[in-house]
Parts: C-alpha cells; sequence; structure tokens
C-alpha cells in the first residue's frame, strides 16, 4: 500500500497564506514564512480598525449632536436622558441625521426631551 501523506491539504494551506498576502513586499509574498507572520499581523490590525471604526463613528454622532444642541441651550447629556425619559427610541446615529437634514423634526425631538427632563 502507498504511503498516504498530507500534502495537498499542506500545499492548499500555504496558497491560502500566499495568497491573503498577496501585494505586499520583497519576501513578504513569496516566502510562506515571512507571508504567514505578516498575514497574521494584518489580521489583527484589521480586528482592531474595525472596532476603532466603531468607536470612532460613535464620537462624531455624539459631536454633531452636541453642535446642533448648543444653539437650543440643551448639553448632550441632559438631551440623552431627556429622550430616553421621554420614550423614544432613536439612536444616536438617527438622532445626529435627523440634526443635519431635518432640523425643524429635531427640534421637536429637543422640545419633547425638555418636557420630559421638567
Amino acid at each position: 500500500m502507498s504511503r498516504a501523506t498530507n500534502g495537498p491539504a499542506t500545499r492548499q494551506r500555504r496558497n491560502r497564506t500566499l495568497k491573503a498576502a498577496k501585494g505586499y513586499r520583497q519576501g513578504r509574498r513569496n516566502l510562506f514564512k515571512m507571508a504567514k507572520v505578516t498575514v497574521m499581523r494584518a489580521e489583527v490590525y484589521a480586528f482592531a480598525g474595525r472596532q476603532q471604526k466603531k468607536r470612532q463613528f460613535r464620537s462624531l454622532w455624539i459631536t454633531r449632536l452636541t453642535a446642533a444642541l448648543k444653539p437650543l441651550g440643551l448639553r448632550y447629556s441632559a438631551f440623552i436622558h431627556g429622550v430616553q425619559k421621554a420614550g423614544i427610541k432613536l439612536n444616536r446615529k438617527e438622532l445626529s441625521e435627523l440634526a443635519m437634514h431635518d432640523p425643524a423634526t429635531f427640534e421637536s425631538i429637543c422640545g419633547q426631551a425638555q418636557k420630559a427632563l421638567a
């Protein structure tokens, strides 16, 4: 009986890593050992980047809301508390979009939030 090796699976695994390393410079795209380390590091950075993106967008929405609330004489924290008390089921993204694109609706929401606080 012939000896069974794991050659095809090993080659597939190596090719998958080398394909992921496409576009890297010098040995990082050609040499399996270097490519493996580089791809692993890239995946870690990609995961961290996706988490940071969420944080940065939330921060952007809060900044937009703060800027929209300042002329109305409301603080961000008081506004969010008022919105929750009033039972308005809009998240920060939706509220910031309203503040930018539909100021009249946003002002009415601010009024409801102020009434809920009073």
